[in-house]
């Protein structure tokens, strides 16, 4: 029912939103006569800023259609090597020069937690340069029929095992906060089964192996409400006119509730800050807000079942750390990990995934020898600053970029 009465209210208000973006467009076209009104700055600012607060935000593009190798500027192109009803396999496949020696391949896992995987188009450009780069780019619930099925934790595991082999053994897999533990389960599995395909590193960043550690506002919810919670209070069905009518889904438009709630501040000042350089006339900064807010507002409903069998194995039961995961009967034993060196990263302001979480695989995966594992701990970056921005691309990627170097030479 609150999934309906969202839809019905952005039905409502559409009108409003349509009238405050051509009010803005008759202000700020120089062809407009109204663009020269004594005030039109002003009120161009404000009609821009209510029609953004207002609208929905779809699915941005990646928009990656080159790269720069060796200071050459090549086409890349956005292809799909997988396709399964909750996850594409993009390939960012480059036109890479006659003669070239081929570069690393890299499966990076997105997070299926609210964004879209294009939250990180900053990491695979910076990748893309000296690395052939796969995403898995994970579809909005809402868009799968509930024909296809449903969606659970173990099916998570099940495509990151999938991609892996497809890959092969040359592979090396990161993780970006929420999926470091089913890539951890995934390439444990494998190697417990003694498959011929095991990723020559697994680099995780970010991610809530044990979320024990430093727990955050995030970590501590879910301790504070129960499993019935959850479930009653998040759950919605899909309204009828989705292809996924009446799929059970935690809505994107909650979970963004959700992100706001965090820090509600910052993101009033961020849009009053906004406002003032839409009026003085700072197109750089507001082109930033622009940017930024076009990908946080962006997001996806979550299948119901890996939501919640997520909140309970990951967050509650600490089934990983304590040695009680199990995948389709199957223990999850990392310790059986050999052949794969492992990075570990996190910020050292990270308020989502506490200092600690992501380094805590090193005391699972015994079996690694000293030599073939590492920890960076990024000063000064927070969550997003450790994949994305200018920590990421000056600070971070040098570190993922020579571990993965020296390990696809055999190190």
């Amino acid at each position: 029912m609150l999934y309906a009465l969202h839809d019905l209210q952005r039905t409502v208000i559409a009108p409003w939103n349509y009238f405050a973006k051509a009010s803005h467009e008759l202000l700020t076209n120089p062809f407009s006569p109204f663009s020269q009104l004594p005030a039109s700055r002003r009120l161009a600012a404000n009609a821009e800023l209510f029609y953004r607060l207002t609208q929905e935000f779809h699915k941005p593009e990646f928009g990656l259609d080159h790269a720069v190798i060796d200071g050459a500027r090549v086409a890349v192109a956005e292809v799909v090597a997988i396709d399964r009803p909750f996850c594409k396999l993009l390939h960012f496949r480059r036109e890479l020069p006659p003669g070239r020696a081929p570069d690393p391949v890299v499966l990076l896992v997105a997070p299926l937690s609210g964004h879209h995987a294009t939250l990180l188009r900053d990491t695979v450009r910076t990748l893309l340069s000296e690395h052939e780069v796969y995403v898995t780019d994970w579809v909005d619930a809402r868009m799968v029929p509930l024909a296809m099925g449903t969606f659970h934790f173990d099916d998570y595991v099940d495509y990151v095992r999938e991609f892996i082999s497809f890959l092969g053994p040359e592979m090396h897999v990161i993780s970006v906060c929420q999926p470091t533990v089913p890539v951890l389960a995934a390439v444990s599995l494998m190697a417990t089964a003694d498959e011929p395909v095991k990723p020559r590193t697994m680099i995780m960043m970010g991610g809530p192996i044990d979320a024990r550690n430093s727990p955050t506002a995030v970590n501590n919810l879910a301790l504070q409400k129960p499993y019935s919670w959850f479930e009653r209070t998040l759950i919605q069905r899909v309204p009828l006119k989705y292809p996924g009518a009446l799929r059970r889904v935690y809505p994107g438009f909650l979970q963004h509730l959700g992100f706001v709630a965090m820090n509600p501040s910052r993101h009033v000042d961020a849009h009053r800050d906004f406002y003032k350089h839409l009026v003085a006339g700072d197109d750089d900064s507001a082109a930033a807000h622009r940017n930024f807010y076009d990908e946080y507002n962006a997001v996806l409903d979550m299948p119901a079942e890996y939501y919640l069998e997520t909140i309970k194995r990951v967050f509650q039961e600490f089934q990983l750390p304590k040695g009680r995961m199990f995948v389709r009967e199957q223990l999850v034993r990392p310790q059986d990990i050999r052949h794969t060196a492992l990075l570990t990263v996190e910020g050292e302001l990270d308020d989502i995934s506490g200092n600690g979480q992501t380094r805590a695989a090193h005391e699972l995966c015994i079996g690694i020898t000293d030599a073939r594992r590492e920890h960076f701990e990024a000063p000064g970056a927070g969550h997003y600053g450790i994949f994305s921005g200018r920590r990421w691309r000056e600070v971070v990627y040098p570190r993922v970029r020579g571990f993965i170097r020296d390990r696809a030479r055999g190190g």
